[in-house]
C-alpha cells in the first residue's frame, strides 16, 4: 500500500508539473505575463538576458532548495526535490514541442494560464509535492521574519508583479495578478474538490417534530446542541443537517411546514467525509 501510495504520488507530481509547464509556455510566457512565482521572474529574466525560462527556474531553485534542507531541514521531502526539477525540465521541452503560443490575446493567456497552472500545481499540491521557487521561498522567509506562509507567498509573488510591471508594463502587471488570482482559486477547487453539499442550522421551538421528519423524510442525520440567545438570554436547541445541494428545497420544505417561524441558515461545505457522502480511504501499514 506504502510504494502503491508513493507511485500514484510522483505520477501526481509528474502530471501535475507538466500541466503547470504547459500553462506557462502555450500562454503565460510568450505574452510576457510573469503571474507571479520563480516562473515569473524567469519569465522576466527571459525577456531581459533570453535565458531559457526552465534553466533559469532550476539555477534560482538549486540553492533555495538547498538553503531551505540546510535551515529547516529535510521537511519538504524527495517529492517536493523531484517536483522542482521536473518543471524546469517540462518547461524547456515543452518549448521546443510547441514553439509557437495558442493565443496573443493577454485577457485570454491570462484566464487559461491560470487555469491551467491552478490545476497543475493542485494536483502536485494534493500528491504532496511542490514545484520549489515561491513555496521555497516563503518558508525561508517565514523562517528569518516570522511572517506567516500565506503572507510570505504574498510576499514573493506582490514583488515580482511589481517587477513585470517596470520592465514590461502596468497592463501586463495587471493581467499577471489576475491570472494569480485565477490560479489561487483553481488550486482551491483541485485540492477541495467541486461541493455540493450544503450544511443547514435550525432554530426553532419544534426542533424535535423537525428532527423527526428530516430522519423520516431525508435519511439524513441531524446533529443537536444547545445554544443561548444574547439579547433575549433564552436557551434553546439548535440543529445541524449536512445535506446535498438538490436536498436543500427539501429541508427547508420540512421545516418551514413544520414552523414557519424557524430561523434557517444554509451554507456552503468545502468537503464532507463519512457516512452518505465521501468516504475517506484508510492507508494500512
Amino acid at each position: 500500500m506504502k510504494h502503491g501510495k508513493m507511485i500514484k504520488d510522483y505520477i501526481g507530481v509528474t502530471a501535475g508539473s507538466l500541466i503547470t509547464a504547459l500553462g506557462l509556455v502555450i500562454f503565460l510566457i510568450p505574452n510576457q505575463i510573469a503571474a507571479g512565482g520563480l516562473s515569473g521572474l524567469a519569465t522576466i529574466l527571459y525577456y531581459l538576458f533570453r535565458f531559457p525560462v526552465g534553466v533559469t527556474m532550476l539555477v534560482i531553485n538549486i540553492p533555495l532548495l538547498l538553503l531551505c534542507i540546510k535551515e529547516l531541514g529535510m521537511k519538504f521531502g524527495a517529492k517536493s526535490i523531484y517536483g522542482t526539477l521536473i518543471i524546469s525540465i517540462f518547461v524547456d521541452l515543452v518549448t521546443i514541442l510547441i514553439p509557437q503560443p495558442w493565443t496573443q490575446d493577454a485577457i485570454l493567456a491570462s484566464l487559461y494560464g491560470g487555469v491551467l497552472c491552478g490545476v497543475g500545481s493542485g494536483i502536485v499540491f494534493r500528491s504532496g509535492g511542490t514545484t520549489g521557487g515561491t513555496d521555497l521561498a516563503a518558508a525561508l522567509i517565514h523562517k528569518f521574519a516570522k511572517i506567516s506562509l500565506g503572507y510570505g507567498i504574498l510576499i514573493v509573488d506582490a514583488l515580482v508583479i511589481l517587477l513585470a510591471g517596470i520592465v514590461f508594463s502596468i497592463e501586463l502587471a495587471l493581467y499577471a495578478l489576475a491570472s494569480v488570482y485565477v490560479t489561487s482559486k483553481i488550486i482551491d477547487v483541485v485540492q477541495e474538490g467541486v461541493s455540493h453539499t450544503k450544511a443547514a442550522l435550525i432554530i426553532s421551538e419544534e426542533y424535535q417534530r423537525i428532527t423527526q421528519e428530516l430522519l423520516a423524510q431525508m435519511n439524513r442525520g441531524v446533529t443537536s446542541f444547545q445554544s443561548k440567545g444574547a439579547y433575549t438570554k433564552k436557551e434553546r436547541e439548535v440543529l445541524l443537517c449536512v445535506v446535498s445541494q438538490s436536498e436543500v428545497s427539501t429541508l427547508k420544505s420540512i421545516v418551514y411546514h413544520i414552523d414557519p417561524k424557524a430561523f434557517v441558515i444554509v451554507s456552503q461545505v468545502h468537503e464532507v467525509l463519512g457516512e452518505g457522502f465521501k468516504v475517506q480511504p484508510v492507508e494500512k501499514s
